[in-house]
C-alpha cells in the first residue's frame, strides 16, 4: 500500500539554493473539485514524464498516496480540461543526510514558497533547517489540491498566515 509521510514548512529566505542539487519544472491539474475524499492529480515534469496520482489523507502528514505512469499526451490534455491547475519548480537538497525538496510557486500563487521532507516513520526526528518558518503539515488550504482551487492571492491574509 502506498503510504506518504511528510511535513511542510514556508520558506522565509532563499539560503536553500547554495544546496539544490537539482531542480524540475512541474505542471499539474486536479480533476475533482472536492478534496473531503480522495484527491487526483495530473502532474507533468520537465515535459518529459506524466503521472497520475490519487491521494487521501490519513490524518496530518500521513497520506495514502498511489502513483502511476502515463504518457505525456494524456496528462496534456488531462491537463487542459482540468480548471484546477499550478505550476512550479521544485529543486532537490540534501541537507543532513535526508532529502529535502522546496517548491516555488508561479501564477496566482507566485512567491509562495514551501519546503517539503518525506518521512519513513511519523516519529522520525529531522533537523529542520533555518531558513524554515512556520510548520504548514496538515493546513489543508496549503495543500497543492487546495492551492489549485483557492490560489494563494486568493486567500484572507489571515488564511495566508
Amino acid at each position: 500500500m502506498g503510504i506518504e509521510i511528510e511535513r511542510r514548512f514556508l520558506v522565509e529566505n532563499e539560503d536553500w539554493k547554495s544546496q539544490v542539487l537539482l531542480s524540475e519544472d512541474l505542471s499539474q491539474a486536479y480533476l475533482n473539485s472536492t478534496l473531503a475524499e480522495w484527491v487526483t492529480r495530473v502532474r507533468i515534469i520537465d515535459k518529459k514524464k506524466a503521472f497520475l496520482t490519487l491521494k487521501s489523507s490519513l490524518n496530518g502528514f500521513k497520506n495514502y498516496e498511489f502513483e502511476y505512469l502515463i504518457p505525456i499526451k494524456d496528462a496534456t490534455e488531462l491537463i487542459k480540461l482540468s480548471k484546477y491547475k499550478i505550476t512550479k519548480t521544485r529543486y532537490q537538497l540534501k541537507i543532513n543526510q535526508k532529502n529535502w525538496v522546496v517548491d516555488l510557486f508561479y501564477g496566482l500563487n507566485y512567491s509562495l514558497k514551501i519546503a517539503e521532507i518525506e518521512l519513513n516513520d511519523e516519529s522520525e526526528e529531522i533537523q529542520v533547517p533555518p531558513w524554515c518558518g512556520q510548520e504548514i503539515t496538515g493546513i489543508k488550504s496549503l495543500s497543492n489540491a487546495s492551492l489549485a482551487k483557492t490560489p494563494i492571492s486568493k486567500l484572507s491574509v489571515q488564511d495566508r498566515i
